[in-house]
């Protein structure tokens, strides 16, 4: 097991790693749209789903691997009214559709609108 660890993504906020690459595959944790440089979140579902993806990508390159060899993706929304903007974001970054489950949730860490998780092959 090697853990994966990038400054161009979000530091873990608890008892757990960015990601996590064994037996060939990635597993990496849920991003919500923090920028890394400012700790920043930015406002709105457009730019917190891009900023989400953009977080995703750096740990994948990071492991390397990309976004293209994604297989599944789990997606978390705090308001399902956003399922088409987040749709529209999400589909210019997985443009390899992985399967995957969206769904909506009380809450988000931090009050973000957003959160993905991924497995890819490594």
């Amino acid at each position: 097991m090697n853990y994966v660890s990038t400054e161009k993504a979000p530091a873990a906020i608890g008892p757990y790693s960015q990601a996590i690459k064994v037996n060939g595959m990635v597993f990496c944790s849920g991003q919500i749209p923090v920028n890394p440089a400012t700790g920043e979140v930015p406002e709105g579902i457009t730019a917190q789903a891009k900023q989400s993806c953009e977080n995703v990508k750096a740990i994948m390159e990071e492991a390397g691997t990309s976004l293209e060899k994604v297989v599944k993706t789990t997606c978390f929304l705090a308001d399902i009214a956003d399922f088409a903007a987040f749709n529209e974001v999400y589909g210019k970054y997985f443009t390899g559709k992985p399967a995957r489950s969206c769904v909506a949730v009380k809450d988000i860490p931090k009050g973000v609108l957003c959160e993905i998780e991924a497995i890819a092959e490594a």
